[in-house]
């Protein structure tokens, strides 16, 4: 079942790369005490993702923040060194925290994996944005398959 408005978010071991190489974060890191904008996307540098996706979050990290959230992360199912060089290329810097669900089991944990093999890519996790605060859940805007009209950066600013 897909986690849902009110749920915490369970306990799971993402990856990030940093300048020390690739490090463990768990997600009592990312969202104990504090507010924190997630989103989701099936895939580093697919298209919508690298041209629309990302990069709004980017460009409104500070309006995000200035509504009192203290961390903006972008989660995919793909490696550590992806998600920092797709980062890295999209200019994410520390305006977005790249995490890294390599082998899918956040995407399972919360409910939002579907099958993307008739794409080649395997277990991914769906288009989705959430604001969680100390843990829970209290928005979640999950796109239609091959939409994106919801997950945003200006929906998740509108809904803040």
């Amino acid at each position: 079942m897909a986690i849902q408005v009110g749920d915490k978010i369970p306990e799971a071991t993402l990856k990030r790369a940093g300048s020390d190489g690739i490090s463990d974060i768990t997600t009592t890191e990312i969202f104990s005490g504090k507010k924190v904008v997630l989103f989701a996307v099936p895939g580093a540098f697919t298209p919508l993702c690298s041209a629309q996706h990302l990069p709004g979050y980017i460009a409104k990290a500070a309006a995000i923040k200035a509504k009192g959230v203290d961390t903006v992360a972008c989660v995919s199912v793909n490696d550590a060194f992806v998600m920092g060089a797709w980062g890295k290329d999209r200019g994410a810097g520390e305006d977005v925290m790249m995490l890294a669900d390599g082998s899918g089991n956040f995407a399972r944990a919360i409910g939002l994996d579907f099958d993307g093999s008739k794409f080649g890519m395997g277990t991914r996790l769906q288009r989705f944005a959430a604001v969680v605060e100390d843990g829970v859940v209290t928005v979640l805007n999950v796109e239609k398959p091959m939409k994106f009209e919801v997950s945003d950066a200006d929906s998740i600013l509108a809904a803040l």
